[in-house]
């Protein structure tokens, strides 16, 4: 049997020989953990704290901080949605290397089948794009085999409160094993995918350490909202109570005080009095800006701007709009290439090595690839195509298919063909297309005609002429034109073009009446 061997020399037991690793006895107690939901009394010093204890390997806090916000900013999850299901939308494919040999296209398509066995795909994806918020996402594998074939069965989501820092390289991601250094992530049985949002080290690298601030900000303002609308519009209510009340006095004066302005009634011993003062006044703006300005921070962070998101009916603009949209179309592609990059390593990879001929030298795997690409304006391209061609630009065909996203028909596939046209001149629908707009069109088409269709009318003119000439009779006549080499063909195609160009000249002009 082969051995393999990992990027850091250490030998790769063969998936038969490994089980789910979280199984293992001494990582039996992650499955035991809860969360804390440290969100709940949050503050400023505590969320410091927070932070600054992720930076220095203990990652807990931080993540369950980061599954807070999602679950409860309905703002933060909605604008987190988009930018998720946003790499939904995309396929990808499995690509052979450079300059492949036929080996290495079969190889490349086994391993895509493997990997299109894998169930929800997509839902992989998705846990990979967690990482997005938490700045790293660990899934767990676990393999099957049939007859010589390996193959992926099921990918298990592990929370990111499982795992931690290597002390002495805090690029390196461990699972909480209950030691200091933590158990290494065995290989072939892990998606190790790091989201890099900025450099840092992977506890740096997610949104939550930005989002979290405008979270708590946000917090405190709503709470202050929820008060003043509590007590907006109610009086100002004062007991007095005689010197020499009881403490008890006192209480039931404090108690009709305090819930007299909701339940419009209430009873207070003799001798003391409840003034009511001017009406609480106020206004809820100041609260509402500072939620809009959090949330406006919010989106900008997750989708690099608002105008995707929010309207304020000022500033938003379709112009702008389009703009802020490419700006999201970006972090989609830059996303989907961090993604592609941990499949083609934790997936790909893997399933060549196990499965391939040429597995080996891994400069020489498959790679994984998401279609990024847009389709161009087919009109635009329609349009600005054919002059560019009659001008002698030589236009690679493959290129056309690519950037108009048009697939290349397959050897018998029936396709779609243009009107017949004479040699040396540019289809008909071209000319079809561009009559209306612009009368020169027609006029250069015409010329066209008349060189292309000299030839063979001067021919039969001449033959004709020579034979009326020298005939003494009309059946001589008639059996010489009958004899004739006349080329009937190619004139009723010049007879076909004409009548087709003097239409498009008629149709102009009625236009141009019209007008």
């Amino acid at each position: 049997m082969t051995k393999l061997i990992d990027h850091r020399g250490n030998p790769i037991p063969w998936p038969s020989e490994q089980q789910l690793q979280t199984d293992e006895s001494k990582l039996g107690h992650l499955k035991q953990h809860f969360a804390e939901h440290p969100s709940s009394g949050l503050t400023p010093v505590r969320l410091a704290a927070i932070l600054r204890d992720a930076e220095r390997g203990d990652l807990i806090s931080q993540c369950e901080l980061a599954e807070d916000l999602e679950e409860k900013d309905g703002h933060i999850f909605s604008e987190l949605q988009k930018r998720k299901l946003a790499m939904l939308n995309l396929t990808g494919r499995v690509a052979p290397p450079r300059n492949p040999s036929e080996q290495e296209k079969k190889d490349a398509t086994w391993v895509q089948e493997l990997l299109d066995e894998l169930p929800d795909f997509d839902d992989l994806v998705l846990d990979m794009a967690d990482g997005v918020l938490k700045g790293y996402s660990n899934i767990e594998l676990e393999w099957q085999r049939a007859g010589n074939d390996w193959f992926l069965g099921q990918a298990h989501y592990r929370p990111q409160s499982w795992f931690q820092l290597h002390p002495d390289d805090r690029n390196q991601i461990v699972l909480r094993d209950g030691s200091a250094k933590g158990a290494e992530l065995q290989s072939f049985g892990w998606v190790r995918h790091i989201h890099r949002s900025r450099s840092g080290y992977p506890g740096r690298n997610g949104l939550a350490r930005i989002l979290a601030w405008p979270f708590l900000f946000k917090n405190y303002s709503v709470r202050d909202l929820a008060e003043f609308l509590e007590i907006y519009g109610l009086p100002l209510r004062l007991g007095k109570y005689p010197s020499g009340a009881s403490d008890r006095e006192k209480s039931t004066l404090l108690q009709a005080v305090m819930s007299i302005g909701h339940n419009a009634g209430g009873i207070i011993p003799k001798g003391m009095e409840i003034d009511f003062q001017e009406a609480a006044k106020g206004a809820a703006d100041p609260f509402e800006a500072m939620i809009n300005w959090c949330e406006r921070t919010q989106s900008k962070a997750i989708l690099g701007g608002t105008l995707t998101s929010q309207a304020d009916g000022k500033s938003s603009t379709n112009a702008l709009g389009n703009v802020h949209n490419e700006i999201r179309q970006e972090l989609r592609d830059s996303d989907l290439r961090q993604i592609a990059g941990t499949i083609t390593r934790d997936l790909i990879f893997p399933l060549w090595m196990l499965n391939c001929k040429t597995a080996g030298d891994p400069r020489r795997a498959p790679r994984f690839l998401f279609d990024t690409s847009e389709a161009a304006d087919l009109a635009h391209y329609s349009e600005s195509l054919p002059p560019l061609v009659n001008l002698g630009m030589r236009i690679p065909l493959d290129w056309v298919h690519e950037t108009l996203q048009i697939p290349v028909a397959e050897k018998d596939e029936a396709i779609l063909t243009s009107a017949p046209t004479l040699p040396g001149m540019a289809p008909l629908a071209a000319l079809k297309a561009q009559a209306v707009a612009d009368a020169d069109v027609v006029t250069q088409y015409t010329e066209q005609l008349q060189r292309v269709a000299q030839k063979p009318v001067t021919g039969m003119i001449d033959q004709i002429r020579e034979l009326v000439e020298t005939a003494n009779s009309l059946e001589e006549v008639r059996d010489g034109l009958l004899a004739l080499d006349i080329p009937i063909d190619q004139l009723a195609d010049a007879m076909s073009q004409a009548l087709t160009v003097a239409g498009l000249a008629g149709r102009y002009e009625l236009l141009q009446e019209a007008e």
